[in-house]
């Protein structure tokens, strides 16, 4: 159905677009309260949280993307080679098609969007599997998107793994999918049996680098806002904290006061804390935990998915803390005392999709940021580089493929198409068999411009 509604040029024309992704806006404008409480009882995120990382971001999306994409979508003049002069020549803007999109479970509502809308002002369809870990987020989605869009053009479809498994056999002409590096890995594995182009959003485990010149209270401040906003279950949270050992214990005590002065002294009862998604999730954080050096937190109960923002200390990277990408409230602390310790303990890991460093020096604050290979990265603040929708938002190697925001996103989804256009009162001999001597004059002309 999608394929014919694509072929049938319904979403080629521009206007027809925008009016679409304007209806959209007021659309989700007009679900807030549904939204909000939708995020409420899957996540337990707090009204704030809902709003800035949630709501605001889709909106201020579709803003930059309305206001943009008549200009975007605009065939392009470029300029032409001697060798084919006199000619016209174009890139033109062409959407891939039928596109499916598999969104995560950790921000439900503005990730499975955000995409959506680059996708549909590219001109493309869309097929979206909300998470079902996020079961009344994903109502909600429907609910907006069945009011919007024709099915042809946008569908939601609900479901758990053997859904997506069963979409991922089809045939598409664009994957953008957003979860780990394990399902990212087998959303690859399906897509190259088509040749189908990607674009996977993952993680891995961000470092943040606090040196001896760091100013302490703001960086702990910033560092527990970006670790424990929203349970930690944040692809660009800082995955563990590299601080020299001359600032260890001062940003340990200034790290206890700003969770305190956030969450209180029982982030349990705190409506500023969120939930981990579900009861299997905290199960892994709390077996994280065994065994550890916990300086701060470890308070837990399962059943109502929590786990208390906590702070482990750790000493080598074979700690099974250290293995893998975290994705919950535990941050754990490693100690440095010259940058060769930093250069080893980054490159044991995968590159990550964030990179943080906290220092006064800012030449050697940006030594590291260009040494290092990763995503995205910030000095002296951790995660809001994502809200930069100038910036191109993705990770590299094992934390991601491809990248997406603002106009990224549209150029993710769109196939630069290129031609050329000549006249026929110009067409030089030398160019054409037989050869023989026209093709040596020929040859010393180009020689000239090479």
């Amino acid at each position: 159905m999608q394929s014919d509604f694509f072929k049938n040029g319904k979403t080629l024309h521009i206007n027809t677009r925008i009016t679409r992704l304007k209806a959209l806006k007021q659309s989700v404008k007009a679900h807030e309260a549904d939204i909000s409480a939708a995020l409420k009882k899957d996540l337990g995120k707090p009204a704030a949280e809902i709003w800035l990382a949630e709501i605001y971001i889709v909106l201020d999306e579709l803003n930059t993307v309305i206001k943009n994409l008549q200009f975007w979508a605009k065939p392009k003049r470029i300029k032409g080679k001697w060798l084919n002069t006199p000619s016209k020549d174009w890139i033109v803007p062409e959407p891939f098609g039928v596109t499916l999109h598999i969104a995560p479970w950790n921000y439900p509502f503005q990730l499975a969007l955000n995409s959506l809308i680059g996708a549909v002002a590219a001109g493309n369809t869309v097929v979206l599997k909300p998470s079902e870990h996020a079961p009344h987020t994903a109502a909600v989605i429907e609910k907006i998107i069945t009011a919007v869009f024709p099915e042809a053009w946008v569908t939601v479809v609900q479901g758990g793994p053997e859904t997506a498994e069963n979409l991922l056999q089809l045939r598409w002409d664009y994957i953008f999918f957003t979860g780990g590096v394990r399902v990212g890995k087998l959303v690859a594995q399906a897509a190259a049996a088509h040749l189908t182009p990607t674009t996977l959003e993952l993680g891995g485990k961000n470092p943040c680098i606090v040196d001896q010149t760091a100013n302490i209270k703001v960086s702990a401040r910033r560092i527990a806002w970006g670790k424990y906003m929203n349970c930690g279950q944040i692809c660009m949270s800082p995955d563990y904290l590299l601080v020299h050992k001359s600032k260890y214990e001062a940003l340990l005590t200034a790290l206890k006061s700003e969770i305190v002065r956030m969450y209180g002294d029982n982030p349990k009862t705190s409506e500023d804390y969120a939930r981990l998604v579900h009861e299997k999730h905290a199960t892994a954080m709390v077996n994280l935990l065994d065994g550890q050096d916990i300086l701060y937190g470890g308070e837990h109960d399962v059943q109502n998915r929590y786990v208390a923002p906590t702070i482990v200390a750790v000493d080598h990277l074979e700690n099974k803390i250290m293995q893998d990408e975290i994705f919950g409230p535990i941050l754990p602390i490693l100690t440095y005392e010259d940058e060769t310790e930093i250069d080893r303990i980054i490159r044991h890991y995968d590159k990550p999709l964030s990179f943080y460093v906290f220092s006064e020096r800012k030449k050697w604050a940006n030594k590291l940021m260009k040494k290092h290979s990763y995503g995205g990265g910030m000095i002296n603040d951790v995660i809001v580089y994502f809200t930069n929708q100038r910036l191109p938002f993705g990770g590299i190697g094992n934390s991601g493929v491809g990248s997406y925001h603002g106009k990224y996103s549209f150029d993710t989804f769109t196939h630069l198409k290129s031609y050329v256009a000549r006249p026929t009162w110009f067409d030089p001999i030398q160019r054409y068999a037989p050869y023989g001597k026209s093709f040596p004059v020929l040859q010393k002309i180009l020689r000239l411009f090479s």
